[in-house]
This record gives structure tokens, sequence and C-alpha cells, in this order.
């Protein structure tokens, strides 16, 4: 499952957990470094890349800790690892993941996006939806303006 710490992958996440508890299964909790959010980083402190990747990789590395807590109080086994590759997407490095760690399933969370900030910002988890060899469960996080 990739996490980021986002309400989208968290929304995930409890979803993830739920279905391992049940199914008495075990979480392999990915987060990934790629280049659209490397240079997000980079473009946002005036392109001074310094110790940047190093202070991302800490915080993908907490971000992974907290996910593996709240799996382990609901009785979960889980494990994290942090991909940074900046020349591969998101959904190749979580292919390459899924691969290497024979998984059953893999559960996103998604915005939900439509229409011009999708086409802008793309969707990972329709890329992998596309890609994926496995069964790809996709939670959508809650609109936060939700009237329904």
């Amino acid at each position: 499952m990739p996490f980021d710490g986002s309400a989208a992958s968290s929304a995930g996440l409890a979803e993830a957990v739920r279905l391992a508890a049940l199914t008495h299964g075990r979480l392999r909790l990915m987060h990934c470094i790629d280049e659209l959010s490397f240079a997000f980083t980079v473009d946002a402190f005036a392109g001074v890349a310094g110790g940047f990747l190093d202070d991302l990789r800490k915080k993908a590395a907490a971000l992974l800790h907290g996910a593996k807590d709240r799996a382990a109080a609901a009785g979960v086994e889980a494990e994290g690892v942090v991909y940074d590759n900046l020349y591969d997407s998101v959904a190749e490095m979580v292919m390459r993941e899924t691969a290497s760690w024979q998984a059953d399933l893999i559960v996103i969370g998604t915005h939900g996006r439509r229409g011009v900030r999708r086409a802008m910002l793309g969707s990972s988890a329709e890329q992998i939806l596309r890609l994926s060899p496995v069964p790809v469960l996709l939670v959508r996080a809650e609109a936060k303006n939700d009237q329904g």
C-alpha cells in the first residue's frame, strides 16, 4: 500500500488494516519520493536542494512508523519501505514492490479528482490500476465539503 500521510492514504490505510485483520494478512507500506515530490520541495525553497532529499527520507520514515503503529494497534503485522527514485513514477515503483513482495492486493487511497485538477496533477492511482497484475482496491477519501 502506497502511503504518503494524506487524508486519502490514511483512509486507504484504515481499510487495508481492516482487511488484513479480517484475513490474518500482513501489510507492506511504501512511501515513494519521486521526481515530482522532490521538485515541489526544491521549488518551495528556491531551488536549493542541499539536504532536502535526506529530510524527505526522514519524514517518510516517520510517516511509515506512525502507519505501522496504527496497524499494530489493530493486531496487524506491517512493514514499511521508503523508495526514492527520481527517475521512475510512483506507479512503476509500486509495480516493482508488488512483484518483489508477491502482493495479493494493492490498496490505494485516492482523492477522486476529476477534470482539469486530475489532468494537471495526473493520477498515480489510475496508473497503478492500469498496470497492476493483482487486484487494486481504491479507497476514496471523504470529501471535505460533502453535502450528501
